[in-house]
């Protein structure tokens, strides 16, 4: 089965209007489906595709790119022998898969984009980590494009239910309640969604077995496999690397979501860790959501890089492994989000679905945390803050019991200038109250 990506017609897009005169790069977590998409496309919009996968490649390939790139026709000829493809000037493709295991290939296209015979497409990740750009010029004829797991969208394509989500953007746009009827369906799916996450093997094994035991094996696969990452290639520091990415569920869980390194080790020092959450987030195993101390000056400007909190990329993954070295019926996750029996502390599957959802939809992870140790009541936590329209908006995530919203009304009047829409993300249907939007979850891809 082919999943239906969105990623597809960025492809496309890319294709038409840059008509050979830029690279693209695809940047993603490894098993997100980069590889796969671009085999597709090559193979549905083009005459013949090449994919060359660095983490396999032939010696002699590696030698074709570095020491026989001046001459362009006997580089093409021995590349097409090679790969038993022939090649079609402004009809072929030619992928560089997993390029930051070779970033001598990354360099060489410069010169293979002047050229203009072929377009070119790479993968990768951990494309800023020191190592893999050193000694390389940067060809500035690189467009970029992320890749994250499969959206609550894609996953009801998946599911073969391309309707519903074009209906709810309806209700998004206007504002209007979707219906206790669809809502229920909507809910069912997005809880679906929670637990099988949006790797592709995952939702495949599911869609297969309808078993979500399949599902958290493929996860589980996944999850060694990022282990396995960071023993090869977080030279130096992979230790670090580990205890982070095992330290990210129990911070989650707390109501101070803030992730402290003093919870791996009390003597640990944030320059120490530095390159380890440099590693994660570039390998998008993580999204890292900063505090922004003064949203009147711009997120990103008044961010402070020392105060964070880390989500999991993919809420599936982390519903994984949370019970990593559970059996699957034992996930008490799982009983909990089927049955709609969330409690407070499990409220952080929720939050991280939001951090996904905002940081899919294009947007950077910022919060906003003031604490007044003299005075409680002057204490402000608001879960996300987003551009729309030009304006601050501040997101809040809540229980479908929820009763009050002090944050918000506290942040809202201190910034009242620089503020848009509020919305509070919950697990009921849309509604208009206290000039708040709220919306259920599975609307927050709209955001």
């Amino acid at each position: 089965m082919e999943l239906k990506r969105k990623t597809y017609q960025k492809l496309l897009k890319w294709k038409n209007e840059s008509c050979g005169k830029t690279a693209l790069l695809i940047e993603g977590a490894h098993r997100v489906g980069k590889t796969h998409i671009c085999g597709q496309f090559g193979n549905n919009e083009y005459k013949s595709v090449i994919l060359i996968d660095f983490s396999v490649v032939a010696k002699e390939i590696k030698d074709l790119i570095e020491n026989q790139g001046e001459d362009l026709d006997l580089f093409f000829s021995r590349l097409s022998v090679y790969y038993s493809k022939p090649l079609y000037v402004r009809d072929s493709l030619i992928v560089f898969d997993e390029v930051q295991l070779f970033p001598l290939a990354r360099q060489r296209l410069k010169s293979l984009v002047a050229d203009g015979r072929y377009d070119y497409i790479e993968t990768g990740s951990l494309l800023s980590i020191k190592q893999n750009i050193k000694d390389i010029l940067i060809p500035s004829e690189e467009d970029r494009l992320e890749m994250h797991p499969l959206d609550f969208e894609e996953f009801l394509w998946a599911m073969s239910d391309e309707a519903m989500a074009a209906f709810l953007l309806e209700c998004f746009n206007k504002k209007a309640p979707v219906g206790a009827a669809v809502h229920r369906r909507a809910m069912d799916a997005y809880r679906q969604y929670l637990l099988i996450g949006g790797m592709p093997q995952a939702v495949l094994a599911y869609i297969e077995t309808r078993d979500f035991e399949a599902a958290d094996k493929e996860k589980k696969r996944i999850l060694a496999l990022y282990r396995s990452d960071s023993a090869k290639y977080a030279t130096g520091y992979e230790k670090r690397v580990v205890d982070i990415f095992d330290a990210i569920p129990g911070q989650l869980t707390k109501a101070e979501k803030k992730f402290k390194l003093s919870s791996i080790d009390k003597t640990a020092r944030q320059r120490e860790y530095g390159d380890a959450f440099l590693w994660l987030v570039d390998a998008m195993i993580i999204n890292h959501c900063f505090n922004s101390t003064d949203p009147n000056v711009g997120l990103a400007l008044s961010s402070d890089r020392a105060t964070q909190k880390l989500y999991m990329a993919d809420t599936g993954l982390l519903v994984t492994h949370t019970f990593c070295d559970n059996e699957h019926l034992d996930n008490e996750l799982y009983r909990a989000i089927l049955f709609d029996k969330l409690h407070i502390n499990e409220g952080m599957i929720l939050e991280n679905a939001v951090a996904q959802a905002l940081r899919t939809s294009g947007h950077r992870l910022y919060f906003y945390s003031r604490v007044d140790a003299g005075n409680r009541q002057n204490n402000i936590e608001i879960d996300f803050l987003i551009i729309r329209k030009n304006k601050v908006s501040p997101v809040e995530v809540k229980s479908a019991s929820y009763r009050y919203h002090s944050s918000l009304d506290k942040f809202n009047a201190k910034f009242s200038k620089n503020i848009g829409e509020s919305y509070i993300v919950y697990t009921k249907d849309v509604m208009l109250k206290d000039n708040i939007t709220h919306i259920p979850v599975y609307m927050a891809m709209f955001l």
